[in-house]
């Protein structure tokens, strides 16, 4: 097994919990190895730091799998998938639920959503894609699911030099699987839906409108399937509008709507969500309510700046069309978003509008998606609910 020796310096983020090692920290690699192989980490001391996967290709060159010296096999993986299901299970996620959440769940590229009895999959690192019906075979073992579908169709695996490619792996059932959450219920397409086909992160968000929405017009932005629209319907709101530019995505949430019998207080727009938003604004149309939730704006710490304008943008155009006391929700799902930063682009935008927040709530992600202290890229999803004065 080669050894991977951290240079002086570089290396206290990873022995300090972290679960990257980039290249720039790396001194030197002693011995042989192929990307996707087990490696040991040591620190400049020649200390251990851990094992875990390596990819010359990437530039986070070891993905740690663990921090004893231990043998990596089926056992491994097992005690693994059994710990994340039990950790679900435990929080009252047993239905819908993000059954994996790779490094955050100590099993880096590997992504499990659970839609009722059907699994959807991502193997994102070389490393455990080498597993991958190794760990099919775990959860159908482990879960017991009708079906296991395969979504590696995400364009990060062509950075690990690995082939785009989606189907089932284990059982079969439709690619569109009904599921009910907070008392609606949706249709996933687990085969052409954005990522997994659904965005479990946002469950508990979507319960958190209740209060805000009853006999309201409310405005989503960015809508997709109508996850916040249905919601919002559901929960008294007088009418709905979601908007995205997605032309499926819409089709998905009219379907969505009829199935929850609220299609006669929604109504959907397929628009650039930025152009839409000027343009309510020339009209001077005002709303109750305006939610904000975009795809990441930030996808690397370079591009930074761009989202910084993308999100005031966003957010000073829903200011301007909410009516006085309304309520704004506004969300980030890109990690380069920091909370704090994410909150400065709001008042910098509120500055800009000339309105006063007052914020009711910071929200993140739904708790089958754990934040580990020492991975701070698992913290993601910022929620702000503001009423706007």
């Amino acid at each position: 097994m080669a050894k991977v020796f951290l240079a002086k310096g570089k290396g206290l983020r990873v022995e300090n919990g972290h679960p990257w090692v980039f290249r720039h920290e790396v001194e030197r690699i002693d011995g042989e190895f192929e990307d996707g192989d087990i490696v040991e980490v040591y620190n400049f001391k020649n200390k251990f730091v851990g094992k875990g996967f390596i990819n010359s290709k990437s530039q986070i060159l070891v993905r740690i799998l663990t921090r004893k010296n231990e043998e990596i096999n089926i056992d491994f993986f097992r005690k693994r998938i059994q710990d994340a299901w039990e950790y679900r299970k435990s929080i009252g996620y047993v239905n819908n639920c993000r059954l994996i959440f790779a490094e955050a769940d100590f099993l880096p590229g590997l992504i499990v959503d659970k839609f009722g009895d059907v699994l959807v999959m991502q193997t994102l690192s070389r490393g455990v894609d080498r597993y991958k019906d190794k760990l099919v075979d775990i959860l159908v073992d482990v879960v017991n699911p009708k079906a296991i579908y395969e979504r590696n169709d995400a364009k990060v695996r062509e950075i690990e030099g690995l082939e785009l490619k989606k189907g089932f792996l284990y059982g079969k059932s439709s690619t569109e699987v009904e599921i009910e959450e907070n008392g609606i219920k949706m249709i996933v397409d687990i085969e052409n839906g954005q990522k997994t086909g659904y965005f479990l992160d946002q469950k508990e968000n979507r319960v958190a409108i209740r209060s805000f929405v009853s006999d309201k017009i409310v405005l989503d932005c960015f809508c997709h399937t109508g996850g916040f629209t249905i919601n919002a319907a559901k929960f008294g709101a007088s009418k709905v509008i979601g908007v995205d530019i997605s032309d499926t995505a819409i089709e998905q949430a009219m379907k969505n709507a009829k199935l929850n019998g609220v299609e006669s207080k929604c109504e959907f727009v397929v628009a650039n969500v930025f152009d839409y938003l000027n343009e309510l604004d020339d009209k001077k149309e005002k709303y109750d309510v305006v939610i904000l939730d975009p795809p990441a704006f930030a996808k690397s710490i370079h591009t930074i700046e761009n989202a910084k304008r993308g999100y005031k943008e966003i957010n000073l155009r829903a200011m301007k069309i909410l009516k006085k006391g309304g309520i704004l929700v506004t969300c980030s799902c890109s990690h380069y978003m920091k909370p704090d930063l994410f909150f400065e682009v709001i008042k910098d935008a509120a500055k800009d509008a000339k309105k006063t927040l007052r914020m009711i709530e910071y929200r993140t992600q739904a708790k089958d998606h754990p934040y580990l202290i020492n991975y701070e890229e698992s913290l993601y999803l910022k929620c702000f609910i503001f009423q706007v004065l």
